[in-house]
């Protein structure tokens, strides 16, 4: 009886070993949102913390879960995520003539719950929401296939508790 075996080697060469860390590096069980933080001045940095502590826990009926990187500037809520950005610089379409007269038809204004937005249309079929007439920029980006009213009135009142009326600077 023979007692020694020849086991076989198995060798994996450089490119199988390439491949299986570019398929590994790129699969990802998580799936957070990303949003970029603004860098706003120092006074509206202390109002949007002042917003992200009375943000509600759940818009349009979807949990928060905040996107990477962490930061009381940003928040999210579900997956697709509805994404807060606090102290964004102001709209271009703000100041465009087209959009007050109603003559865009990719920019309407208007208002829920006293708070007031710009609605852009974005590529996708989502819709971005930017505060109008507050001190401070607030924009909330809402997926395709979510119900931006839902959103926007769940919202409000936390940017009406936060954030005051008047001019962005």
């Amino acid at each position: 009886m023979y007692l020694f075996r020849h086991r076989r080697r198995i060798v994996i060469g450089p490119p199988a070993i390439a491949v299986l860390i570019t398929v590994a590096g790129c699969s990802s069980a998580d799936d957070t949102a990303s949003a970029a933080v603004p860098s706003p001045s120092a006074k509206v940095t202390k109002l949007c913390r002042d917003l992200d502590k009375v943000l509600p826990s759940k818009v349009d009926g979807e949990s928060r879960h905040d996107p990477d990187p962490a930061s009381a500037l940003t928040a999210g809520w579900g997956g697709p995520a509805i994404i807060l950005r606090c102290g964004v610089g102001q709209p271009p379409k703000m100041i465009d003539p087209k959009v007050a007269e109603g003559a865009d038809p990719d920019a309407v204004a208007g208002g829920v719950n006293g708070v007031d937005w710009l609605m852009e249309k974005q590529d996708g079929g989502g819709s971005r929401f930017t505060t109008a007439n507050r001190s401070v920029y607030v924009e909330v980006t809402v997926p395709k296939g979510t119900d931006s009213s839902g959103a926007l009135i769940d919202l409000a009142p936390a940017v009406k508790k936060a954030i005051p009326e008047g001019i962005a600077d």
